[in-house]
């Protein structure tokens, strides 16, 4: 028995570093070989890493949320078969980081420490409490407040009577000038105002107050990160086209009442996929992804087609390969297998990386426009919204048509605007007629 060290493997793609998302075992657990031991994400994907060894946990190194750079020891175990003398870290178990709290004051315990005051709607000093008479006055003898007169007073003591539910006009200031104070608006509170009638009352709908504090690590983490650097990197800019899909719907829902039962269900997703595999060969440097460091535009001629999909844990975009190669019906087949891998968290890291370009769809939540992120390092990103009925003039007749807004969004130092409308406007035109989408 001695102790082995097992470090964070290169887990490829250049990753540098990995986040801990969740450990398999603990201190003093006794595992074997190929046991899972822990989940580690990168930018791409998320990977369990199996022990290497039989033995014995001496010491996890981080808790879940830190990251771990690559060769940085993960896992301290006594285990079989191992020389006492392999380099190994110090077992020094790292302490776990606690939240922060205030330092009271020198000579002061926290026991000690002040409350913060309350205001009490309870009995007030018998020297502020007016008596209750036909006309009651809260100035002080000696001076009135005209009618229409607006009562003087800071601004935090506005902002605090505001949030009590006081009327300011009702209340008596003993300050220079009639002036309100704090003090004034204790004493008011204090004085049972309610049974005094002093206007109008607060509702009865309690206040809220405290709050949570939500670590952003894991698969949140990963796309905030995302998010952040894309925007930062990449001049979006957006373009919006409306599209009548009434012909394209009647074949959808023609094409799902005479499906087989091993066939899915037709959403609009592979119509959209269909049509960027025929109008993207015109615009390869849509269908493109590009390396900021080395300043080079990388063209692809496969399309390989990222599908957003929201998981429990956060999107995630499972990719679609070779989509020119699909025709609507396995497009669909293929979707409805990622999305469901995606969501059990079962995506591989093949399955979700490599796309040339997304789509993005809230289904019937699309609302009207959307201006969707692009997920870099790709240059554009394509968002149908939702369908609805609109009354449209055609052949000089009102009628009911099913229209919908194509939302996306492109890379400014890659697409010109005019390059990314006409783009736009050739897969209205294959949307709007859908026969064209198989004639090519």
């Amino acid at each position: 028995m001695g102790q082995f060290g097992f470090k964070l493997p290169d887990i490829g793609e250049g990753t540098a570093e990995a986040e801990i998302v969740a450990w398999h075992v603990k201190d003093g657990d006794v595992v074997e070989e190929d046991q899972p031991l822990v989940d580690m994400m990168t930018e791409k994907a998320t990977v369990e890493l199996t022990s290497p060894v039989s033995g014995k946990v001496l010491i996890l190194h981080g808790g879940v949320g830190e990251k771990a750079a690559v060769g940085s020891v993960l896992v301290t175990f006594d285990a079989e078969g191992v020389d006492s003398d392999e380099p190994a870290p110090a077992p020094e178990k790292p302490q776990k980081k606690e939240p922060a709290k205030e330092a009271a004051p020198a000579g002061e315990s926290a026991a000690a420490k002040p409350e913060p005051k309350k205001v009490e709607a309870q009995k007030a000093e018998p020297a502020r409490r007016p008596e209750k008479t036909a006309s009651v006055s809260t100035r002080p003898a000696g001076k009135s407040r005209s009618p229409g007169e607006r009562p003087s007073a800071s601004p935090a003591v506005r902002r605090r009577a505001e949030e009590l539910g006081v009327k300011l006009q009702y209340v008596s200031g003993s300050g220079p000038d009639g002036r309100i104070t704090h003090e004034d608006l204790d004493a008011f509170v204090s004085n049972e105002a309610g049974s005094l009638n002093f206007g109008p009352q607060k509702s009865g709908y309690a206040q809220r107050s405290g709050g949570e504090d939500i670590p952003v690590i894991g698969m949140r983490r990963q796309i905030a990160e995302r998010m952040q650097l894309s925007k930062r990197h990449i001049p979006h800019f957006a373009y919006v086209e409306e599209v009548d899909v009434t012909e394209l719907e009647k074949l959808r829902q023609h094409l799902n009442s005479v499906k087989s039962a091993d066939q899915p269900k037709l959403t609009l997703l592979p119509f959209i996929v269909r049509a960027l595999v025929n109008v993207l060969p015109q615009y390869p440097q849509i269908n493109a992804t590009y390396d900021d460091d080395a300043g080079v535009v990388h063209q692809h001629a496969a399309v390989h087609v990222g599908i957003a999909t929201q998981t429990s844990k956060g999107l995630m975009v499972p990719v679609v390969r070779h989509a020119e190669a699909r025709d609507p019906w396995d497009t669909a087949t293929e979707i409805v297998r990622l999305a469901q891998a995606a969501r059990d968290g079962k995506a591989t890291r093949e399955e979700l990386t490599g796309g040339t370009i997304t789509v993005t769809s809230l289904g019937p939540l699309g609302g009207v426009v959307t201006t969707p992120i692009i997920n870099r390092p790709q240059v554009a990103i394509i968002g149908p919204n939702k369908i609805t009925d609109r009354l449209v003039l055609q052949d000089g007749q009102i009628t009911t048509r099913k229209v919908m807004n194509i939302s996306s969004c492109y890379d400014h130092r890659v697409v010109d605007g005019y390059d990314a409308a006409e783009f736009i406007q050739k897969i209205k035109a294959m949307l709007e007629h859908p026969a064209t989408l198989f004639l090519q």
